[in-house]
């Protein structure tokens, strides 16, 4: 008997998953019903993602729900996946506050530099992924970036992160300037 596609789509995730994988784009669960058309294809994820096992968390990225992720990485592996082929790096409003230099800082809101266009991205319930564009290149940050690999994304030290806040022309009103002096 032919199996229906949806139990075939999630019974591919569940091979395919990990606790590192759980993220995927429409591309990559598209090999596992190869026999349906690209119509039928978009049903079959508007369909899964109504049903909880497959949640649609932005546009070209879906959650597969039974590998339970650690909720505060997930923002941070949907930046790292969404812009896989950008330079990235958690920096502004997010690496101050994670340094202590910046004391208030919106709950759920990453902001990230990239070499892709400036972009917000909202992630429903988990919140929203904030791009913001830079000319540098990967050479010009060596020694300012450190890799997180909880995060799967560079990270700006402190004098970068303030230095951008400055390029990218946003308010320096948080900043506690005793702590960033000490840490410059």
């Amino acid at each position: 008997m032919h199996e229906q596609p949806l139990r075939r789509l999630y019974k591919g995730l569940q091979q395919l998953a990990t606790a590192q994988r759980y993220l995927f784009t429409p591309a990559d669960m598209r090999a596992l019903v190869p026999d349906l058309s690209d119509i039928a294809y978009r049903a079959l994820l508007s369909r899964a993602a109504k049903d909880s096992t497959l949640i649609r968390l932005c546009r070209g990225l879906y959650l597969y729900t039974p590998v339970k992720p650690n909720q505060g990485l997930v923002l941070y592996h949907a930046a790292a996946r969404l812009r896989a082929n950008n330079l990235n790096y958690i920096s502004l409003e997010s690496a101050l506050s994670d340094a202590g230099i910046i004391s208030q800082v919106p709950l759920n809101w990453i902001t990230l530099m990239s070499s892709g266009r400036s972009q917000i991205v909202r992630c429903g319930t988990f919140g929203t992924l904030e791009f913001i564009h830079t000319k540098r290149k990967a050479a010009d940050l060596q020694g300012q970036i450190d890799y997180d690999e909880r995060c799967r994304l560079w990270r700006a030290k402190p004098a970068l992160a303030l230095a951008d806040m400055k390029r990218a022309k946003r308010s320096l009103d948080l900043i506690d300037w005793e702590i960033a002096n000490d840490l410059v």
